[in-house]
């Protein structure tokens, strides 16, 4: 990868609005990441949850809970951290999708029939981010700003800070 593409990765002018949004977003997934992967808060761990999977139609059982736990518990801290945030939101919103489709959405939206109303608010959510970054206070654009100084990207050479 080259450093603009790096760079358009990281970097993002969304401000701390997307704190906001990440932080908690970034908490509730890793704590259900942690019920799939380690049994914790309640949950079943990779054994109990692939099962589960499994019993869903979601082959093979064990694999899609450790890939379904792996991106909430990793992509969920990733998001608090504000580090690589557009990959982890897009990863977590790609999982919000197979729950909406394959547990909640024959249940209708509403959360107290096990619809999909949280899972929709999940995705909304990590969509935004995967749009538009992490915001201003994060490790992205501290990485960002690292990368090419505090020149953009696109100057010349001949205008970028020497290091």
């Amino acid at each position: 990868m080259n450093k603009q593409t790096i760079h358009n990765i990281l970097k993002s002018g969304a401000g701390l609005a997307a704190l906001a949004l990440r932080v908690p977003v970034g908490v509730i997934l890793a704590a259900h990441g942690a019920q799939k992967l380690f049994g914790w808060f309640g949950g079943y761990g990779l054994e109990g949850t692939g099962q589960w999977m499994a019993s869903i139609g979601l082959e093979p059982g064990y694999l899609m809970a450790l890939l379904a736990g792996s991106a909430e518990f990793y992509g969920g801290l990733a998001l608090v951290l504000g580090l690589l945030t557009r990959p982890a939101a897009a990863v977590s919103a790609f999982t919000m999708l197979v729950a909406i489709f394959s547990v909640h959405f024959e249940h209708g939206l509403f959360l107290t029939n096990n619809g999909y109303e949280y899972a929709l608010a999940l995705f909304a959510t990590t969509v935004a981010l995967t749009i538009q970054g992490a915001g201003s206070f994060s490790v992205d654009n501290r990485l960002a700003k690292k990368l090419v100084g505090n020149a953009s990207v696109n100057e010349p050479s001949h205008l970028k800070q020497v290091a």
